[in-house]
């Protein structure tokens, strides 16, 4: 609805995990150097952490999107309810296995992975909203450590989710023992917030600043760095300078968007 009065070729605040949009801050880089790390180095496990709304999802998606399809075999599970049987079956079939009907879902995991290993991919499970499993699978996701041969694992598990995941994961102790990387992404300082408004505004196409010194410090204390939130507000602002005609986003439309997503 604004993109043409800011002169946008995009949305640039769209709430979705986008890897063209992603902001390389220090600590989301650290993130992605963990994570890349633990696959690299056939790692048996890592867990990346953080709140709500930091960009956990969006680091796994921009892992995914560096990960090549010529190397590397990747489920990305992200149905934490799912049964354990169905859990393992949307894992295989994500896999490439298609025959699951005989029942040893385990089994076939465990040779889907060492053909892949075989014909020079590797596999890497990466498991979203992990904190959100049931017990029951948190408890199944330790039966993967299983495949390894001469202390080498056949795959990687990547889980992630929000702070008290690593108390889960530790609760499971043979799961536990096998987390050889583990990360916790921070929000932003106000610097990052505004290089990170910044640097996704160019990326859908503004030529200019469309947010003025009072707005970047109204929209920082409101966010207190959390990007989720930045996105909401920013979208919103941008909306309201369109409505009100202004050539720059202030603190007034801040504050109102502010109001406007705490209220919806």
């Amino acid at each position: 609805m604004y993109q043409e009065y800011w002169n946008l070729t995009e949305l640039p605040f769209e709430s979705v995990p986008d890897p063209r949009f992603f902001y390389s801050s220090a600590d989301h880089q650290r993130a992605l150097l963990q994570m890349f790390y633990a696959i690299n180095t056939r790692m048996g496990a890592a867990v990346l952490t953080g709140d709500t709304g930091c960009g956990k999802t969006v680091v796994s998606r921009m892992l995914i999107h560096e990960l090549s399809s010529d190397r590397y075999k990747i489920a990305l599970m992200n149905r934490p309810g799912l049964s354990p049987e169905d859990f393992l079956r949307d894992m295989l079939g994500q896999l490439g296995v298609e025959d699951q009907s005989n029942g040893k879902l385990q089994r076939a995991l465990e040779v889907q992975a060492v053909k892949s290993a075989n014909a020079g991919k590797y596999t890497v499970v990466i498991v979203d909203d992990a904190d959100a499993l049931e017990d029951e699978n948190t408890e199944e996701l330790q039966s993967l450590f299983s495949f390894q041969r001469n202390g080498r694992f056949f795959l990687t598990l990547l889980l992630i989710g929000q702070a008290g995941l690593n108390d889960r994961v530790a609760g499971v102790e043979a799961l536990g023992q096998q987390v050889a990387r583990q990360y916790h992404l921070a929000p932003f300082k106000r610097e990052e917030t505004l290089s990170y408004v910044q640097t996704r505004l160019e990326k859908a196409g503004a030529d200019r600043s469309l947010f003025d010194e009072d707005a970047f410090d109204a929209l920082y204390r409101a966010s207190n760095g959390v990007p989720r939130d930045i996105n909401s507000i920013c979208d919103v602002a941008l909306l309201l300078g369109f409505d009100a005609q202004v050539k720059t986003v202030g603190e007034e439309q801040i504050e109102k968007a502010v109001y406007a997503v705490k209220n919806l």
